[in-house]
Parts: C-alpha cells; sequence; structure tokens
C-alpha cells in the first residue's frame, strides 16, 4: 500500500528545478503553472537565492508547482497503478489538492498565489516567528509553549512542535523552554497556522467559491487531526482552514500507520517528510523524489507496493 506525500515551506533550496527542467516538457509546464501563480518559477526554481526563496509568495508557488511536475514525470509514459493515499504538510496540501484531482493544477496555482500572498501580508502586520522543538516529553512541551503564550503550529512528530507567536515570546522560550528538549528558531516570515494567520483565512474563504473542487481520486489525509476526506468540497474547505489552525503531522502519520502504508514516496524537494516517517513509521520503504535520477527507485517502490493489501487486510 503505497502513500505519496508533498513537503511543506521550507524544503525548497536553490537551483532544486535545474534538473527537472531538462526534461522533454518540463519547462513549458513550468511556464503555464507560473501564468495561474503569477510567479516566474522557473527563474525562481533555477536561479534565485536562498533568501529570495524564503520569501511566502515565491516558496509557495515553487513548492507546489515542483511536486505536480515530479508526480508527473513519475507517471509519464509508463502504466504504474495509482497511489492509494495522498497527504500534503501544510502548502502540501494544495499540491495534494493537485495530484489527487480535487482541483486542476491551474486552480491549485491560483489558490497558492492567494494563499502565499495572503499569508504573507498577514505575517507583515506584526512581528511573529517559528521555532521548533524537538525533545522533551509532549505535555511539557505543550504546557511551555502555553506558558509563554504562543501556539503549536506544527505537531510533526511524538518529539518534534513547532511553536509560533511573537518573537519575544519566541525568545522566551528559547531561554525558559521545557525540559530535555532544544528550541530552534526557523527562518520563516510570521507565526503561519495560528489566529495570527486570521485575516488570511478569510481571504482564502473568500476566493474559494471561484474554485470548482471534485471527488478526489484517492483517498487524502488532511492536516486537521489526520481526518481521511474524500469528498473534494469538504478538503478544500480543510485547507482554507488550514492557515490559521495548526498542521497536525503526526495524525496524518498515523492515519498512514492504520492504513496499513508499506510505502511513501516523497515528491520533490524531498527528505523533510521522508524523515520524520522513518522515526515515526518503522519499516515502511522510503523513497525522496528530488531529480529525475530518482525515478527509477521510485517507479519500483510504487510497482511493488502500489494497489497491494497491507498486510492487515490480508490477514482478514
Amino acid at each position: 500500500m503505497l502513500a505519496i506525500v508533498c513537503p511543506g515551506q521550507g524544503a525548497q533550496k536553490p537551483g532544486f528545478l535545474n534538473p527537472w527542467r531538462e526534461l522533454p516538457g518540463v519547462e513549458q509546464t513550468l511556464v503555464s503553472l507560473s501564468e495561474g501563480a503569477g510567479v516566474d518559477l522557473v527563474r525562481h526554481g533555477t536561479e534565485s537565492d536562498a533568501d529570495t526563496l524564503r520569501d511566502t509568495a515565491v516558496a509557495q508557488p515553487l513548492l507546489v508547482a515542483a511536486g505536480i511536475v515530479a508526480a508527473a514525470q513519475l507517471g509519464a509514459g509508463t502504466d504504474l497503478p495509482a497511489a492509494d493515499v495522498i497527504a500534503g504538510h501544510s502548502v502540501g496540501e494544495l499540491t495534494a489538492a493537485a495530484l489527487s484531482g480535487v482541483l486542476s493544477d491551474e486552480d491549485a496555482m491560483r489558490l497558492v498565489a492567494v494563499r502565499s500572498q495572503a499569508m504573507a501580508k498577514s505575517a507583515a502586520a506584526e512581528p511573529t516567528g517559528m521555532a521548533a522543538v524537538v525533545g522533551g516529553t509532549r505535555d511539557e512541551v505543550l504546557a511551555a509553549i502555553e506558558r509563554h503564550g504562543l501556539h503549536p503550529a506544527n505537531i510533526n512528530s511524538a518529539a518534534q512542535v513547532v511553536a509560533a507567536g511573537s518573537l519575544d515570546a519566541i525568545a522566551a522560550l528559547g531561554e525558559d523552554g521545557p525540559a530535555k528538549a532544544r528550541v530552534i528558531p526557523l527562518q520563516v516570515a510570521g507565526a503561519f497556522h495560528t489566529p495570527y494567520m486570521a485575516a488570511a483565512r478569510e481571504e482564502l474563504a473568500a476566493f474559494a467559491p471561484e474554485l470548482s473542487p471534485s471527488a478526489p481520486t484517492v483517498p487524502l489525509v488532511s492536516n486537521a487531526g489526520g481526518e481521511i476526506v474524500t469528498d473534494g468540497s469538504r478538503y478544500l474547505d480543510l485547507i482554507v482552514t488550514q492557515v490559521a489552525s495548526p498542521v497536525d503531522w503526526e495524525a496524518c502519520m498515523g492515519a498512514l500507520r492504520e492504513r496499513g502504508v508499506t510505502a511513501l514516496i516523497e515528491v520533490a524537494p524531498a527528505g523533510t517528510l521522508t524523515g520524520l516517517a522513518k522515526r515515526e513509521l518503522k519499516g515502511i520503504a522510503l523513497a525522496n523524489l528530488n531529480t529525475p535520477d530518482d525515478l527509477d527507485a521510485a517507479r519500483a517502490l510504487v510497482r511493488d507496493h502500489a494497489g497491494v493489501p497491507s498486510t492487515a487486510d490480508q490477514e482478514n
């Protein structure tokens, strides 16, 4: 049983689209996706430096486009079976919506353009930030986050929670954090997935009626508690709400475990989610689809796992 997962903001790296651009048709695809996003994806994915790629309005469209391109190349010219389940982390949920057919590629790019610009505006309204809290016990970590007036924006795993809020509170958490935990400030523009993004959520809600969601072709796992979504409108509602609500990736991994997933492929720029899966979903096969050189291994994983019942299913 195969899962495809799509990374969130922070996974982007300078020049990471250069290898994909060498494949036939990819540059034309990126130009087309750029039109929907209003961003020059070819230039940013091949030439822009790390500081430019940290811009939310650049990073988010770039990540969605990269996932669409990598997934398309995975199946190009093959008769590979479809994945059994799809999930995305934060903005990766928009990539997942495109890969599953909930949104057309064009609509996914239009939505990520609105999302990224709205979140950038909300982030600029006041100085806020995020920090990863690694280690410690869950109860103590959450208590420390609350004590400093922060919010648990990303629950990434049993050992990693991302706190978000004012910069002063982030600094205070670093000085007075939970026992046996490290507090690592993140290079992001604001307190995403918290009430600080309320205006962005309202902007997305106003834009959403312009989209035409469809039922997904495969089950989708939502960041909202790992809910399995089979209705396109429901998934779109959750994507809108998500910008001001926590991303519960630990629950998403739990949902993959419960479905009996035996293999997981992360589309470009890959590594973050497979890293979490390596620790939390022990024993499953993993593949990073970062460059065209990874295609053969990823396709082999698809052939071996997609459409194959889990061990639990086989025993029932």
